[in-house]
């Protein structure tokens, strides 16, 4: 809790403290107390003791006192009774002591010039003022003087005096002229503390005729104005010429010109002087020299320091100002004027002398009968000043005697006092330089105890802070003052509890048990009084989410978090700060309940913002930084230094890193010769670097520019430096990527990558390109060209190697002798078709075919591979021819073999192989035909149940689309399903291939039955197709049910059985939606049909190969058509993933590259399991 809730409300705070010594008392500045005690005067306002007034207003001296009863006033003026009733011009102010002199109704100030002093009495004492000395204001006008002007020879010096009339109080001086601009001053030219103007040397634009001293008398706000003085500086040219126009040609003249002098003191005079200044004062010491050149001043204290910061040098050094002055700045203080020829020095002893002031000032005495006291009076000064004991204004040696009281120097000692010895005493101390006088009554009082704080004050303090209980109280004696918990608690004691001695109760750690009702006893033998007050105790305000740290971009948002909890019976305020400061007034500053948001950040934003929260009793606080980071500013003043043929060495100073340290710099350059406004990456240093060593490439007029990285990014490019241009040279490397490529089988392209400008090295930049046939003694061929990058070889044979170089040149000379690399003259098409072709078929979708490679010579290019055709010629099965549709494999390099998937089974197919260069394909080798064996079926294209009765169902299907050989029968499995979606017993029929239809007979009625249905070839079974139908309801059960439908026990059982049923088709459908399975699924899954397996060669290769279509089961909650028909969707085999380039992609080794594979329907498995959930109908049916 703060101390500002310990105070009471009341218009004057309670305070009663211990005074001097032995039980004394002092009275509490209560309003209501004081109305009611008896107390002496006490002189609350007077006028200052040297009381300068304006003979033109009224004079108000000033005498306010207190006491109870209230005093009576009475003056003396120069030390005799002041009757103001018998001068009409004074009155006094009601219940005031103060002076009103009419002065403006004919009066003159000057006849009540004098010393006067004021007196508060009543029945307790008297109290006096101090001395009031009151003197009325003089601004006298100038005595009239005639002024001769001033003729001055240029670098003398001169003083102009002011010499103003002496004023009451001094007047304030200074120089203006007649357009009452003041005059300017200077080193040489300034105005001493005397008001006189000092020049230490004079210059011809000195001459003027309104020098004007002017002095401002601030007590009457008037001006006074000397008469102006004219000065008139002569150079020594023009004192020549006038000199020399009065003389004959025989006279001898010659005038000195302007000579420099040493400094001379034109005040203080002489070497030393001497200063008296009072304790406290300003003390002003001043040196003004004459001198050509002007004298510099310079001050110091013999045998000490110049004491620290209470010295200010004033007046171009001139004046030395030390404030506050004490005893232990006398001394010696030495100026010195010192030009170019010399220096003069001026002592000045200081002497700091003392008026009276307190060590300890007399205090009021506040005792009860019988009590013991004393008055103290100390003062010092320089000298030391005299005490002085006045009682009730009178000196105390002629003063009543009072038997209690004893004199003791600067002490008066009080014993056993009684209600007479109440007094008011008066202590002064005096010395040459001034006085002091204090009052200090002694007030005896016999008083009950009294308690001031308010009852039942409540008092609200934080948890585990100290909790301040007042209990302001009076009486005489003094009372004891006592604490208890609750009304009828016992007395508070121990180290759990502070009591002051006025009275208040400290519980230095308040906790929530401490909460509650506080009585405060006070008791003297005059009577007992008490009071009650209560003690709250509410929960610290705390900051539970603090501001953090924040690193920002420029521009981007920040957001500062405070999320405070407080006691409920608090109101908080929360406020935010920006460095201590009010935040900005902007409208990107946006504050929340429990955050600070800044939109938009700037790099002004950054800083320390601060979260206040205040309640009445408390006040907590969180700060968090700022920073905004952002890319850094440019570098600037790019310097090019060390220039040489090779280097330069770049500096360069960096921008502001905006709170993100610089990490590196990137340089980048600008060829203005070759690709002016094209700037270029050169090289990238730390960030700690601001200098780089650059390399140069000859013949390149270079400007640089430098960019700053940090983490944030990249700053804009510097400015360019100052350019740069090279000499020009050879060029040091020759064109890159050189190759020999025939377009033509009589040509050889000679392609190469030309220089950039800047690698030319010079002007003149031509190509020398060179060739020759490898492996024949031939002489290099060259040819020089210029502006291009390609030369085409006419005339050379077809496709045979040739070493190629291409070297640089410019007007200086040669590249360094290229390296030589190995082309080809142009391809033609190869002349040979592959032979030996043969075909082994692995299966009915696999095939190997092997050939012979062709003769090299013959390929006339670079051997790429060979190509397969081959394509369907028409299907065993059908007998029936289709488009011709050719497919390809291409096999890249020397291969001899290839693997040849996708086949359809039962088929004939016809093939041939090309080889293949880079101008094309070769003549293809005779057509080879083979054919592939039967493989299994795909699925029937259809299955449909129809005329379902109460025994029999009718199964009507359609062939295979693609049958893969010669059918020989079809297979169907069947089971029931029960409404528990078990499965029943499976049963098995084999049927003819020529039959499309079958009627199933001796069937259980109203049931559920699965069937899956499939073909088969010689090789082995296809994919199976599935249905399920139901059969009908027996007629004579259904007319039971009709009878029993119509007792009510059975309209509630079947109630409650569809209201299971409907909960577990939800339940069913959930889980199908969830993607679930029927256990007969898995089953299907684990007894699949087994597929041809894979199978390895010894040159490669196969994954997973299939002569069986790939058949997907129907998805979870599908339905079949209407017409209860499944149809197998068509899929061919794909040899995008075989081949290469367009048509897919074999291995090096002629293997196929990934798995080709199929996958089937599984079978039926035997048991109790479902593939679909009956239908709502179905089910009762089942039930039933």
């Amino acid at each position: 809790m703060t101390k500002k809730m310990s105070i009471s409300t009341s218009k004057t705070s309670l305070v009663l403290l211990l005074c001097q010594i032995i039980s004394a008392l002092d009275v509490p500045l209560d309003s209501k107390l004081l109305e009611e005690l008896s107390q002496p005067p006490t002189i609350t306002q007077q006028s200052p003791k040297d009381y300068i007034v304006d003979p033109r207003e009224n004079i108000v001296i000033q005498c306010e006192a207190k006491g109870k009863p209230p005093p009576s006033f009475s003056w003396t003026r120069n030390g005799t009774h002041f009757d103001i009733d018998k001068d009409a011009q004074v009155t006094m102010k009601p219940n005031s002591g103060t002076l009103v002199i009419n002065i403006m109704n004919g009066g003159k100030a000057e006849a009540y010039e004098g010393v006067y002093q004021c007196t508060a009495r009543n029945e307790r004492g008297a109290a006096i003022s101090n001395n009031i000395v009151v003197r009325p204001s003089r601004s006298p006008l100038w005595t009239k003087e005639k002024l001769e002007p001033n003729h001055v020879r240029e670098g003398d010096s001169l003083v102009l005096h002011c010499r103003p009339p002496v004023g009451l109080p001094p007047p304030i001086i200074f120089w203006m002229d007649n357009a009452f601009q003041r005059l300017p001053q200077s080193e040489r030219v300034s105005q001493g503390l005397n008001g006189d103007l000092y020049f230490s040397n004079v210059q011809p634009e000195d001459t003027r005729e309104d020098y004007i001293c002017y002095a401002r008398f601030n007590h009457t706000q008037t001006i006074q104005q000397k008469q102006p003085i004219s000065v008139k500086v002569f150079s020594m040219d023009s004192l020549n010429d006038t000199i020399a126009a009065n003389l004959s040609d025989t006279d001898i003249f010659g005038a000195k010109p302007v000579t420099e002098r040493q400094p001379v003191l034109l005040t203080p005079t002489g070497s030393t002087s001497t200063k008296v200044e009072l304790r406290g004062n300003v003390l002003l010491l001043e040196c003004i020299a004459a001198g050509l050149p002007t004298p510099v001043i310079r001050w110091i204290k013999e045998g000490g320091e110049l004491p620290a910061n209470r010295t200010f040098f004033e007046n171009f050094k001139k004046t030395l100002k030390i404030i506050d002055v004490s005893e232990a700045d006398s001394g010696n203080y030495k100026c010195i004027a010192r030009n170019a020829l010399g220096s003069v020095h001026h002592v000045i002893s200081v002497t700091v002398k003392a008026a009276p002031y307190w060590i300890t000032a007399p205090r009021n005495l506040v005792l009860s009968p019988g009590e013991d006291g004393t008055l103290i009076c100390r003062a010092n000064g320089n000298p030391k000043p005299s005490i002085s004991w006045l009682a009730n204004g009178v000196p105390i040696a002629i003063a009543p005697e009072d038997p209690s009281r004893k004199v003791d120097g600067d002490t008066i000692i009080f014993s056993h006092v009684q209600e007479r010895s109440s007094a008011v005493y008066q202590c002064n101390a005096s010395n040459e330089y001034g006085y002091l006088l204090a009052n200090a009554f002694v007030n005896v009082l016999a008083e009950p105890p009294r308690i001031l704080t308010p009852a039942n004050k409540l008092y609200q303090v934080i948890a585990d802070s100290p909790a301040l209980l007042d209990c302001a109280y009076f009486g005489s004696p003094k009372p004891e003052i006592e604490w208890f918990k609750g009304v009828k608690g016992s007395i508070l004691r121990g180290n759990e509890y502070v009591f002051h001695d006025n009275g208040t109760l400290e519980i230095p750690v308040a906790q929530k048990n401490n909460a509650g009702t506080y009585t405060c006893v006070a008791r003297n033998e005059l009577g007992k009084i008490q009071n009650e007050v209560q003690l709250e105790i509410k929960d610290p305000t705390m900051i539970i989410k603090q501001p953090e740290y924040k690193v920002i971009q420029r521009y981007g948002q920040v957001s500062f978090e405070c999320i405070i909890k407080h006691d409920s019976t608090l109101l908080p305020t929360v406020t935010w700060l920006k460095d201590n400061d009010e935040l900005p007034d902007d409208e990107r500053f946006l504050v929340g309940k429990d955050n600070l948001t800044i939109m938009n950040v700037t790099d002004k934003d950054d800083g320390t913002y601060t979260c206040i929260v205040n309640t009445t009793l408390d006040s907590v606080s969180a700060s968090a930084v700022l920073t905004v980071v952002a890319r850094p500013n440019p570098p600037f003043d790019l310097e090019l230094t060390g220039q040489l043929e090779r280097s330069i060495d770049l500096s360069w100073l960096p921008g502001d890193e905006n709170n993100s340290p610089i990490t590196s710099f990137v340089i980048e350059f600008e060829d203005a010769l070759h690709e002016p406004g094209v700037w270029r990456y050169q090289t990238e240093v730390p960030g700690s670097q601001t200098t780089a060593q650059l390399k140069l490439s000859p013949y390149v007029n270079y400007s640089f520019r430098v960019i700053a990285v940090n983490r944030i990014g990249r700053s804009q490019p510097s400015e360019p430096s100052e350019q740069y241009l090279t000499k020009s040279a050879s060029p040091d490397e020759n064109p890159a990527n050189v190759q020999g490529i025939g377009s033509e089988p009589d040509n050889l392209v000679i392609t190469w990558e030309p220089l950039k400008g800047f690698q030319s090295n010079g002007p003149g930049l031509q190509y020398k390109v060179s060739w020759r046939q490898k492996d024949v003694d031939d002489e290099w061929t060259s040819v020089i060209v210029a502006n291009v990058s390609k030369y085409i070889v006419s005339g050379t044979p077809t496709f045979v190697p040739y070493e190629v170089k291409v070297q640089a040149l410019n007007d200086l000379g040669y590249a360094p002798e290229p390296s030589e690399v190995i082309g080809h003259s142009g391809e033609d098409l190869p002349m040979v078709a592959p032979g030996n072709v043969q075909v082994h078929v692995i299966n009915s979708t696999l095939a190997k075919v092997h050939w012979d490679p062709v003769p090299l010579k013959s390929v006339r290019g670079h051997l790429q591979g060979y190509k397969v055709y081959y394509w369907k010629v028409q299907s065993l099965s059908r007998r029936s021819r289709r488009h011709v549709e050719k497919k390809i494999l291409t096999f890249r390099g020397n291969k001899t073999f290839g693997m040849l998937p996708g086949l359809e089974p039962y088929s004939s197919y016809k093939l041939n192989v090309r080889v293949v260069n880079g101008k094309g394909e070769g003549p293809a080798s005779p057509d080879k035909v083979f054919k592939t064996p039967e493989g299994v079926p795909s699925s029937p294209s259809f299955l449909k149940i129809t005329n379902p009765t109460l025994d029999s169902l009718t199964l009507e299907w359609g062939s295979p689309t693609h049958p893969n050989g010669v059918l020989t029968s079809y297979t169907l499995k069947f089971q029931p399903i029960n409404n528990t979606h078990e499965l029943g017993p499976l049963v098995e029929i084999r049927i003819p291939a020529n039959e499309s239809s079958l009627i199933l007979k001796n069937l259980n009625y109203s049931t559920r039955y699965k069937f899956y249905f499939n073909a088969q070839t010689s090789v082995g079974s296809g994919s199976q197709i599935t249905e399920e139908a139901v059969t009908i309801m027996d007629e004579a059960m259904a007319s039971r049910q009709v009878d029993i439908a119509t007792q009510g026990w059975f309209i509630g059982l079947m109630c409650a059985v569809a209201l299971l049923i409907l909960i577990l088709l939800i339940v069913c459908f959930i889980r199908r939606n969830k993607g679930g399975k029927y256990p007969v699924k898995e089953k299907e899954d684990a007894h699949a049909d087994p597929e041809i397996q894979p199978m390895k060669e010894d040159d490669g290769t196969f994954g997973e190969y299939s002569d069986a279509e790939d058949h997907k089961p129907l998805k979870k909650g599908s339905r079949t058509p209407s017409d209860r028909t499944v149809k197998k969707e068509d899929s061919d085999d794909s040899l995008v993933d075989y081949g290469e380039g367009v048509n897919g992609q074999f291995n090096e080794d002629g293997s196929f590259i990934g798995q080709y594979s199929g996958k089937k329907e599984k079978e039926p498995a035997e048991g109790n399991e479902s593939s679909e959930a009956p239908s709502p109908v179905n089910a009762m049916n089942s039930f039933v």
